[in-house]
């Protein structure tokens, strides 16, 4: 088994509903188990601003899904709830990103781990440094340490 990180977001069509069923999703699917989850933040959106706040989390999977399979099972799982992209950095019904794939380091067209942005979200970074601050991003430091220097700007824990 591998442990993975994934980070979900919504703004659109009750974003609190949609991030807690992505949540009971992401424990039923195959050969994977949640072990943990963050609490739920509100944060405002990067890019256009005339879109509504997020929603964001994050949660802790062991899985035996190789880091593609894991990536295509979100990406269904985003479909489910009709995720339509419309513009770059733009609304969504659901985002899940694959943060971390073990101590995985891979550059495709189709997939980067460690997440590209990770270290620069504070919408992603102060949720995981809740459930794993100990956890180290390979090439940029511990969670606990990247959150530290990340300004919580306009996060809010819910």
């Amino acid at each position: 088994m591998v442990r993975a990180y994934i980070g979900l977001g919504s703004n659109l069509n009750q974003p609190q509903e949609q991030v807690c069923q992505a949540l009971a999703e992401l424990a039923a699917l195959p050969q994977t188990r949640r072990v943990a989850h963050s609490k739920l933040y509100r944060s405002a959106p990067m890019g256009p601003q005339d879109q509504p706040d997020y929603i964001n989390a994050v949660a802790v999977l062991d899985t035996e899904l190789g880091p593609f399979d894991l990536l295509a099972k979100l990406q269904a799982i985003e479909q489910s709830h009709h995720r339509v992209r419309k513009r770059h950095w733009g609304e969504r019904t659901l985002d899940l990103d694959l943060l971390l794939y073990g101590d995985l380091e891979i550059a495709t067209e189709k997939l980067t781990l460690p997440h590209s942005q990770l270290h620069e979200r504070a919408f992603v970074l102060y949720p995981l440094a809740e459930i794993a601050s100990h956890v180290v991003v390979p090439g940029r430091g511990r969670v606990i340490d990247l959150a530290q220097c990340c300004s919580p700007q306009d996060l809010q824990r819910l």
